[in-house]
């Protein structure tokens, strides 16, 4: 069996997106969502996975940075274009590095999903 655990949190930010021939070529602000899905096979002593506090702190410090800000102005969004895409990549990266840092072997960050509105969301895996 694969089990599957999910951790949300939420940030506000402003960005414009770079080379877009329309509306969000301007400045504008989302109320963003980030879902983070980790999984494993391998219960631990006390029929868990990975306690959700490990992963709710490992997403909080990850979006915490973004939340209040102009991602522009933010690495590597002052590079790159800070669209729904990108800004999943940016929180998966960082993610799974925290993971291995904590030395979960048993659990693999699954998916990350971002959020821009109620209705459109970004997804990266590998």
């Amino acid at each position: 069996m694969i089990y599957k655990l999910s951790a949300q949190k939420t940030f506000s930010s402003a960005h414009a997106l770079r080379g877009y021939k329309g509306k969000c070529e301007n400045i504008h602000g989302h109320n963003w969502r980030v879902t983070a899905i980790v999984e494993g096979r391998k219960l631990n002593n006390i029929g868990m996975l990975v306690d959700f506090h490990v992963i709710k702190d490992i997403l909080s410090g990850v979006v915490e940075p973004l939340d209040h800000t102009n991602l522009n102005e933010f690495s590597p969004f002052d590079k790159i274009n800070p669209s729904a895409e990108n800004i999943a990549g940016f929180v998966y990266a960082r993610m799974k590095k925290a993971l291995k840092a904590l030395g979960l072997g048993a659990v693999k960050l699954a998916e990350v999903t971002v959020w821009e509105s109620e209705t459109s969301s970004a997804a990266v895996s590998e």
